[in-house]
């Protein structure tokens, strides 16, 4: 009998932020979700009253081509986004390894301070870097006799600003990749690197058959994260192009804004923000489905 009392203490210091975090999460998502039913734009927005619209937001977005060709643009930029990340996180993570202790405490720090820059921050860099006319990158294309590129737009061509954008991205994900990843590979037990090494494995063998099935959770850990992160990516899109040229650059969530904002559907809006988290959520249960179905054949 003494013990519950106390046994309850850690639950009651815990629940204010549980019960903060909770509102703060769930409050957005259903709130959205309601509006997603309902006939909400500017009127409504103002005196309130907003009427029961049944399934009809949900049938307008999936019947529009745009919605769909926005998902298609959404899905590749995902994943190229996470392949390069994933890709290029590793190798930064194995380079590191192999760096001596006080240079590796310089690369780590550089990482750590390109990661903890303000999104805003980074992409206005990224903007004065690919201006047409002052650009740093405009001027050493010229400078290696690359004329056609003198005052170039590059955010005026869909290709282009594409690229940019996924430059931007995978420069501001790869440092949470390769400094956790780096911290994982520490806790690779080095008998087993030695043992593969003395069997005659190469690099690649060693990562292949001792790294990743050691370290295969904090990658799909990592990987979970990094599709969330770069799959929800706004801010980058919409101060960089809002969405252009041409819509050749806007994903779901610049999408729901536009409709949102540009028509004043709020109810639109909500639908194609609600399929956005439905999309995501189905891409993720069917990667946990894989992954546990692996390991379990393991």
């Amino acid at each position: 009998m003494r013990a519950g009392p106390r046994a309850l203490w850690p639950y009651l210091l815990i629940a204010p932020t549980v019960l903060g975090a909770a509102f703060l999460l769930a409050y957005p998502l259903v709130r959205n979700l309601v509006i997603s039913f309902q006939h909400y734009g500017m009127a409504e927005l103002i005196r309130g009253g907003a009427g029961f619209a049944g399934l009809e937001n949900y049938r307008e977005i999936l019947g529009d081509t745009a919605f769909w060709e926005v998902v298609r643009r959404t899905l590749w930029w995902t994943a190229l986004n996470v392949v390069l990340i994933m890709v290029l996180g590793t190798v930064v993570a194995l380079m590191l390894q192999r760096l001596r202790k006080g240079l590796r405490i310089l690369v780590l720090s550089g990482l750590v301070l390109a990661w903890a820059s303000p999104v805003i921050a980074t992409t206005t860099v990224f903007q004065w870097l690919f201006s047409s006319r002052l650009g740093v990158v405009n001027w050493l294309l010229i400078r290696l006799g690359f004329d056609s590129f003198r005052d170039y737009s590059w955010l005026a061509h869909g290709g282009s600003a594409f690229t940019i954008l996924v430059l931007l991205v995978v420069w501001q994900s790869v440092p949470f990749v390769a400094v956790t990843l780096h911290a994982a590979l520490t806790t690779v037990p080095a008998e087993l690197v030695e043992s593969a090494r003395i069997d005659g494995a190469g690099g690649w063998r060693i990562f292949r058959s001792v790294t990743l099935p050691v370290l295969r959770p904090v990658f799909g850990l990592v990987l979970c994260l990094e599709v969330i992160w770069v799959f929800r990516c706004f801010a980058q899109i919409w101060a960089v192009t809002k969405g252009g040229p041409g819509g050749a650059t806007t994903t779901l969530p610049v999408y729901a804004y536009q409709v949102a904002q540009s028509l004043h559907r709020y109810d639109l809006g909500a639908a194609a923000a609600t399929l956005t988290v439905l999309i995501l959520l189905a891409a993720l249960i069917l990667y946990f489905r894989q992954m546990f179905r692996q390991e379990a054949e393991l």
